[in-house]
């Protein structure tokens, strides 16, 4: 599975400081065997299908107010 384009990356999250952490927390949810959220073969890595569902809009973050 090839990893999508970062400009497609960046029109979902506009930040890559941002995408890299959505993306790194969604993979090591994926590799403790959290369900994947789109269709994506059963060899690929964690990490691409992370992207794959940033990229669809399956994924979403809510920023926390500062205290």
């Amino acid at each position: 599975m090839q990893a999508p384009p970062i400009d497609k990356l960046m029109d979902k999250i506009h930040s890559i400081y941002k995408l890299v952490i959505l993306s790194s927390r969604r993979t090591i949810e994926l590799a403790d065997g959290a369900q994947k959220l789109v269709n994506a073969p059963a060899d690929a890595k964690p990490s691409d299908i992370a992207l794959k569902e940033i990229i669809k809009g399956k994924i979403s973050y809510k920023v926390k107010e500062g205290k």
